[in-house]
């Protein structure tokens, strides 16, 4: 019974190559290689996490370029338009370049997106990549895009100078915010509903809510100022812009907003010499905080390269040690199985012997 036992159980382990098929096989075994597996399990994901990081970047990484390209051309128009060579038409037509070539830079900003997440039109703040097996923040790398938002380069690019910017408490916004379009009698009033109060925790998030509003997108266009961190609200129609219902007068738009002042205009403006090179100024810091952007992300992509480096390595190890746990010794085991057939065997002829014993005693008898 013994030897059958023992047999079976080499069955078990020949057959599946584990050493631990059943709990009773080795009980501290089994819960150590199980912890095992879970990493190793886990690692395997975050390595593709990773790798899914190394997407995300390269997305807006490669967006971010063609933007450059387009601002290294809006530069060189700006160089062209500050030789007063050029008559009136001709620094017309320059305008008429560098503000398609602007608003394709806003169309990069609010179209660039991963998996329906978009990347540059200063929304998606700080997206976090799962890079490890267990629940604390070292298995976290987090991806910050706010220097990669296009969408203010945009709008600080663009030829409108009939908006206005108001400082924004975002906690407190809440209920009616109305803007009115034009200063005479045929003005526009427009109102939108934002949500309670405590629901938005940045400018940003008021800026979005308001665009995300049909009635407002329509008409009018909310971003925040890099440099001050105000919202701007810009007419579509190139018409002034004042907060609150009364055309002409500024006041507070809402709860949580103060009453906000006309932008100077900080727009690409080639009508003269002094205003090309101002517009050359411009766009060099612009280039500039895209070039920071990009190195940002090209160091965040570097840094998912050694990490799934270093979790492909880990998956290794931790593999090969569950493997030295759970998995059987082939030559070792199939030695024991021998063995027991041996022993199956004599026991088997023995017990055959044993039996004939009684058939001696029956020829005494007869």
């Amino acid at each position: 019974s013994k030897t059958s036992a023992s047999l079976n159980d080499s069955i078990a382990k020949l057959s599946s190559g584990l050493r631990i098929n059943k709990a009773a096989d080795d009980a501290a075994g089994l819960a150590i290689s199980q912890s095992l597996k879970s990493q190793v399990g886990g690692l395997t994901v975050a390595a593709r996490n990773a790798q899914d990081g190394i997407n995300v970047v390269q997305t807006a990484e490669g967006a971010l370029g063609e933007s450059q390209s387009i601002l290294q051309r809006l530069r060189d128009l700006a160089v062209q338009a500050a030789n007063d060579s050029n008559n009136t038409s001709a620094r017309n037509n320059i305008k008429t370049e560098s503000d398609a070539l602007v608003s394709e830079l806003g169309r990069i900003a609010s179209t660039t997106n991963f998996n329906g997440t978009k990347l540059l039109d200063g929304s998606a703040g700080v997206l976090n990549f799962q890079v490890g097996a267990n629940g604390s923040s070292n298995d976290t790398i987090g991806v910050d895009l706010s220097g990669a938002n296009l969408q203010t380069i945009a709008s600080a690019l663009s030829s409108a100078t009939s908006g206005v910017s108001s400082t924004v408490t975002a906690a407190s916004v809440t209920g009616a915010v109305t803007f009115t379009i034009g200063t005479t009698a045929a003005h526009t009033t427009v109102t939108t509903t934002l949500g309670a109060a405590g629901t938005y925790t940045t400018t940003q998030q008021v800026a979005d809510a308001l665009n995300a509003d049909t009635s407002f997108s329509s008409q009018l266009t909310a971003s925040v100022d890099a440099t001050s961190g105000k919202l701007v609200v810009v007419s579509k129609d190139g018409r002034a812009v004042t907060g609150g219902a009364t055309a002409g007068t500024q006041a507070a738009p809402g709860t949580g907003f103060a009453a906000p002042t006309a932008n100077a205009g900080t727009g690409l403006d080639y009508s003269t010499n002094a205003s090309s090179q101002a517009a050359i100024n411009l766009l060099d810091t612009q280039i500039s905080q895209i070039s920071t952007a990009r190195a940002q992300i090209g160091a965040y992509q570097n840094r998912f390269t050694h990490t799934i480096n270093n979790i492909n390595v880990a998956i290794q190890n931790m593999t090969a040690s569950e493997s030295q746990i759970t998995d059987t010794d082939m030559a070792s085991e199939m030695v024991n199985y021998t063995k027991s057939q041996i022993l199956q065997q004599a026991g088997t002829a023995m017990l055959a012997q044993a039996n004939q014993a009684p058939q001696s005693i029956l020829k005494l008898l007869q």
